[in-house]
């Protein structure tokens, strides 16, 4: 395994949607670890479903990084013992499709399998560890947020301005390639704890006391 992911991420530097490096030379920084890590697992995912297709698109990027938050965010431990699976939703309008099924068959976190759930309602968000809100949903965010605001979930979008409004975590496009931004006190809120990895590698870190600050 370790073979391939060299393959794969010494490519990456020719891809669109593939972050730049921050750090020149030494070992490796927390930015290029995270992304070798993402990266590896979106190509090596990939590569059993489409040959012809070794490139990923935005949202295969976008699913490799829902993916990968589980594994540098905390949740409360009442939390992971409530269930045996990592649930990773989708609310609203699915524009992953089922690529996104097929990547993560298999794959576990912190013991615990890894499955995706397409949701209608955000009331069935609140057994969610990780909770995309698609685009669809933008006019009722706010009655979203307001439904999860007691619970522990990670919420996650690409909604212009998401975490001005409440959200956690929002996919911004930098120069042709997948990014996010973070607001911590709204995580932090949540009994959630996220990495100083990942906070490394986000565009910016937002701490706020209420949506809109």
């Amino acid at each position: 395994m370790a073979k391939v992911r060299e393959k794969h991420i010494c490519g990456m530097d020719v891809l669109q949607w593939t972050p730049p490096q921050r750090v020149t030379g030494g070992r490796p920084g927390p930015f290029s670890q995270f992304m070798a890590l993402m990266i590896a697992w979106i190509l090596v995912g990939a590569s059993y479903l489409n040959a012809q297709q070794p490139t990923p698109t935005e949202y295969e990027v976008k699913a490799a990084y829902l993916y990968n938050f589980g594994k540098f965010v905390g949740w409360p431990a009442k939390v992971t013992a409530a269930s045996e699976l990592f649930s990773i939703c989708v609310l609203g309008e699915d524009p992953f499709g089922s690529t996104f099924d097929a990547t993560i068959a298999g794959e576990s976190i912190n013991g615990k399998k890894v499955v995706v759930k397409r949701i209608a309602k955000p009331q069935d968000a609140v057994s969610c560890r990780i909770l995309f809100i698609s685009s669809s949903e933008e006019s009722r965010l706010k009655e979203i947020l307001a439904t999860l605001d007691n619970t522990s979930v990670l919420t996650v979008s690409d909604i212009s301005q998401f975490t001005r409004r409440g959200g956690m975590i929002r996919f911004v496009m930098e120069a042709n390639r997948v990014r996010f931004e973070v607001n911590l006190t709204t995580a932090e809120h949540a009994g959630l704890t996220l990495s100083s990895q990942l906070l490394k590698v986000a565009i910016s870190v937002r701490r706020s006391s209420q949506a809109g600050d």
